[in-house]
């Protein structure tokens, strides 16, 4: 199935650059990354590692380290822009979330501004106070919020980035344990009511990949991102079907698949992810399109 392949994926750590710059790119756009204010961060990793029961297994951090330092290993593998992606499990948090994360971007150069929001009185609000403070993706947790998409607190929200052309980056699918609201139903029905809605699928939509790529196949504006596909921890996000390989292909090429990792949350080497990209042999220009081109176009971004 490649084409104009010449680039192995990168083992180590170490070897990231070199696969970035054998691609002729000038690094990486990786738009799944989370940043969150220490104590959230520190609470999250202790749910990750006991586990808690929307994990269901052992998931060890890989990258469990000071914010310098995992900064510090993003600028060494050239990752030159990523997100910082925060999320409320309940009402009350998110405008908060949003002023720390806002801050962050404003230090920390290579981080695209983005926000949050959960459904309560007021999201719209603060959603476009925001936006026209410059946010540029926000994050939405249907698994960890426990919320319905269609809920109709959300309705004008969803229709202010659709206005706005700003994407949400929405953990729509199933794994790695599903709760009422998880599923292509749901968010597509969202998707059918503000068609003109920019989203990226979190996780390829696992394990419903099937759906969420025909959910991309009716709506232009939908995209989807890498995030712990088709590597050797299985996570509960299931295998993608190989039958759908030739769609994913067309979708990548298209600039509708995007690179994404869960850094600092996984449990095995940046590498890796990477490595597993390029061993699907879609081509070299697959590879460009996803790691750089697709995102750099999507949020307008020239990381210096």
């Amino acid at each position: 199935m490649g084409t104009n392949h010449d680039i192995r994926g990168p083992r180590t750590d170490a070897e990231v650059p070199g696969f970035w710059r054998g691609l002729g790119l000038p690094g990486l756009i990786d738009v799944h990354v989370h940043f969150m204010p220490p104590r959230l961060m520190d609470a999250v990793w202790e749910y990750f590692e006991e586990p808690g029961p929307l994990i269901g297994h052992a998931w060890p951090i890989h990258y469990r380290l000071p914010e310098d330092e995992r900064l510090a290993r993003l600028r060494a593998l050239g990752v030159r822009a990523f997100t910082s992606l925060a999320y409320p499990h309940r009402p009350g948090m998110a405008e908060s979330l949003n002023e720390w994360t806002a801050g962050f971007a404003a230090r920390v150069p290579e981080s695209v501004p983005t926000g949050t929001f959960f459904p309560e009185p007021g999201v719209d609000g603060y959603v476009r106070r925001a936006l026209d403070g410059g946010t540029r993706i926000f994050k939405v947790h249907l698994q960890v919020g426990g919320f319905d998409p269609r809920d109709p607190l959300l309705d004008p929200v969803w229709g202010t980035l659709a206005e706005a052309g700003v994407p949400a980056l929405v953990h729509a699918g199933s794994g790695p344990v599903a709760n009422g609201f998880t599923g292509p139903g749901p968010f597509g029905e969202v998707l059918a009511r503000h068609p003109g809605l920019t989203a990226i699928v979190a996780h390829l939509g696992a394990p419903e990949f099937e759906g969420f790529l025909a959910l991309a196949d009716r709506h232009k504006g939908v995209h989807l991102d890498t995030t712990m596909a088709f590597t050797r921890f299985a996570g509960g996000l299931g295998e993608f079907p190989p039958a759908l390989l030739p769609r994913l292909r067309d979708l990548g090429l298209e600039g509708r698949i995007l690179l994404g990792t869960d850094f600092p949350n996984i449990p095995y080497a940046y590498a890796h992810q990477l490595e597993v990209l390029a061993e699907l042999d879609f081509g070299d220009d697959w590879l460009r399109t996803v790691c750089w081109e697709a995102a750099a176009k999507l949020m307008d971004l020239q990381p210096g």
